[in-house]
C-alpha cells in the first residue's frame, strides 16, 4: 500500500509539472520502478535523489550539453512561449504574481526582486541571472535550484530557451 501511494504521489507531482511546463514534462516511472519499502534506507534514498545538489553559481553547463552562446534568440516566438509562464510571472515592474515580475531579470541578482516572497534556496543561492545562468535554469529549474517553489518542468528545447531569453532582454525596464 505504501509503495502504491508514492507511486501515485510521484505521477500527481509529474501531472503538476506538466500542467505547468506544457507537454515536454519528463514521463512518471513505471509502476515497477517505484522505491523499494525497506524502510529508512529506502526514504533516504529517495531523498538524495530528490534533491541532487546544484550547480555552482558561476556554472552554465546544461545537462543537454547546449551552449547559449549557439544560438541566436528571436523575441517575437520567446514572447509565444513565454504564455505559459505568464500564469505565475509578468514582466511589468512592481507586479508579482505567484513568480516575481521578471522584469530586468537580465543581470539581477536571484531573490532580489523587492515584496516577494523568495525559498531560502532562490534567495541564497548566489546566482546572478546572466543569460547564460537562465539557459540553464529554464532547462530544469529544480536541477539548478534545489528547493525552488517554481513548479515547471522547464524548457527541453535550447532555441525555445533562447527566445524566452531573448523576450525577457528586449523587455528591458
Amino acid at each position: 500500500m505504501k509503495i502504491r501511494l508514492q507511486y501515485l504521489s510521484l505521477v500527481a507531482g509529474v501531472s503538476l509539472l506538466a500542467a505547468c511546463g506544457g507537454s515536454d514534462a519528463p514521463a512518471p516511472a513505471n509502476e515497477g520502478d517505484a522505491p523499494a519499502a525497506d524502510g529508512a534506507a529506502g526514504a533516504a534514498d529517495a531523498s538524495a535523489a530528490a534533491a541532487p545538489e546544484a550547480p555552482a553559481a558561476d556554472d552554465v553547463a546544461t545537462v543537454d550539453g547546449s551552449v547559449f552562446a549557439d544560438f541566436t534568440g528571436d523575441a517575437a516566438n520567446g514572447e509565444t512561449i513565454f504564455a505559459q509562464c505568464s500564469a505565475c510571472h509578468v514582466v511589468e515592474p512592481g507586479v508579482n504574481r505567484t513568480g516575481p515580475s521578471l522584469a530586468g531579470i537580465v543581470g539581477r541578482a536571484a531573490g532580489s526582486v523587492e515584496g516577494y516572497n523568495y525559498t531560502p534556496a532562490n534567495a541564497n543561492s548566489g546566482i546572478t541571472w546572466t543569460a547564460e545562468k537562465m539557459f540553464q535554469y529554464l532547462e530544469n529549474p529544480a536541477r539548478v535550484v534545489p528547493g525552488t517553489k517554481m513548479a515547471f518542468a522547464g524548457l527541453p528545447n535550447p532555441q525555445d530557451r533562447a527566445d524566452v531569453i531573448a523576450y525577457l532582454a528586449s523587455t528591458g525596464q
